[in-house]
């Protein structure tokens, strides 16, 4: 065996590893530390983005009825967010996706997404869509959507054409 395929093994081994030790719980939006992810991803959200194109939910809209909210912890360390809005019995929308900075490019938000199309499935969506931003620093968002099957469409639900924004569609398969 060559030493790249050494290390690709031994690197595929550990993304193994950390993955068991990451646990993806429905969250009540009621802990500290979730609390202050939230607060940090809005003041984010409202320095980076034009005002009337941040399209971020608040604590409040994120605890409507038709929302599902998921973080990924490690024991007792918050990894990151992310949540599902049922749009209609048949589509829903990605929202509040987020990782914390000390555990960006670890495979959190891969683990939360692979969760969220999982639980869409599970509810029988055919549809899912989500907004995310066009500025360069979304970048690492769309490309991670795009590896995951998500196309670039026009707005969707109650958004507009936004410059600021890319709007993109996944069809599910059952």
């Amino acid at each position: 065996m060559r030493h790249d395929e050494r290390l690709g093994s031994s690197q595929f081994l550990i993304k193994q590893l950390e993955a068991i030790a990451m646990e993806i719980r429905e969250d009540n939006l009621t802990g500290p530390q979730i609390i202050a992810l939230l607060r940090e991803h809005l003041e984010n959200m409202h320095e980076i983005t034009p005002p009337g194109s941040v399209h971020a939910l608040d604590l409040e809209r994120l605890r409507a009825p038709n929302i599902t909210f998921w973080t990924a912890w490690e024991a007792d360390d918050l990894l990151g967010c992310g949540a599902l809005k049922e749009l209609d019995p048949t589509s829903g929308e990605i929202k509040s996706m987020r990782t914390t900075a000390a555990h960006r490019r670890q495979g959190v938000a891969s683990r939360l997404l692979e969760h969220i199309i999982e639980v869409a499935r599970q509810r029988g969506y055919t549809h899912l869509y989500l907004e995310t931003g066009a500025f360069p620093a979304f970048a690492p968002a769309r490309a991670l959507y795009e590896r995951y099957g998500f196309e670039y469409r026009g707005p969707f639900a109650d958004y507009t054409d936004d410059p600021n924004s890319s709007f993109m569609e996944k069809t599910l398969l059952s």
